[in-house]
């Protein structure tokens, strides 16, 4: 329950969300309250920032700041595990399996199993619990695609417990201790992972595996 809760209340709090709700709380001053030139302003307010937030030019100059606090690792340190962070996903075994991750999960995958090539030896953990829409979790659908492409199922460690980022930096630090690796994940969700993963102490780099606000970098 409080587990549903954060997450409902997470994701009332994303840009998109976040607007409609202002946009909503303007129309009913509007309707149902005298409080008339206050919901003109939040229907303005939300709107213009809707609209803002839906020109890519500038969705990707927010962005760019957060995807830059983190570089991309750079063969500084050799590691004996790569970490990649569970994202969107389904299950379906008639498809192709790369076609089973979406959003930003295949950039990720991609970018682990880079590193994982650059790191002899090592071994990749994909974390990530069970959808209430599938009965694989996105771990192992992450380990089944990883194998599609070439890595050694022994060479992979499925964590499939976790239901959010703290509890995968919880779950990394019981199955590996204080052992160096590499975490990846979206560019713009490394600052907000790395809050939990410092918090348990762990020795970590990061690899962004996912950049979308340097489109126009070029």
């Amino acid at each position: 329950m409080l587990f549903t809760l954060k997450k409902v209340i997470g994701n009332m709090l994303l840009p998109l969300p976040l607007m409609l709700l202002i946009i909503g709380a303007g129309l009913a001053l509007l309707w149902f309250s005298r409080f008339q030139k206050t919901g003109k302003i939040f229907i303005s307010i939300g709107w213009l920032a809707l609209l803002l937030l839906s020109l890519q030019p500038i969705a990707d100059r927010l962005l760019r700041p957060i995807e830059s606090t983190y570089p991309t690792w750079n063969n500084s340190q050799k590691v004996d595990y790569i970490v990649v962070l569970g994202g969107g996903y389904t299950w379906n075994p008639q498809w192709a399996p790369s076609s089973n991750l979406i959003n930003n999960s295949l950039p990720r995958l991609n970018e682990g199993i880079r590193l994982w090539r650059e790191n002899p030896g090592s071994k990749l953990i994909f974390t990530g619990g069970v959808a209430k829409t599938n009965t694989v979790s996105t771990a192992e659908v992450g380990a089944r695609v990883a194998q599609s492409l070439g890595v050694p199922r022994e060479q992979i460690i499925t964590l499939d417990l976790p239901k959010d980022t703290e509890e995968e930096a919880a779950a990394v630090k019981q199955a590996i201790g204080d052992a160096p690796f590499l975490l990846v994940t979206s560019a713009s969700h490394l600052p907000r992972a790395m809050i939990f993963f410092s918090a348990g102490r762990v020795k970590s780099a990061t690899s962004p595996g996912e950049s979308v606000g340097h489109r126009l970098a070029a």
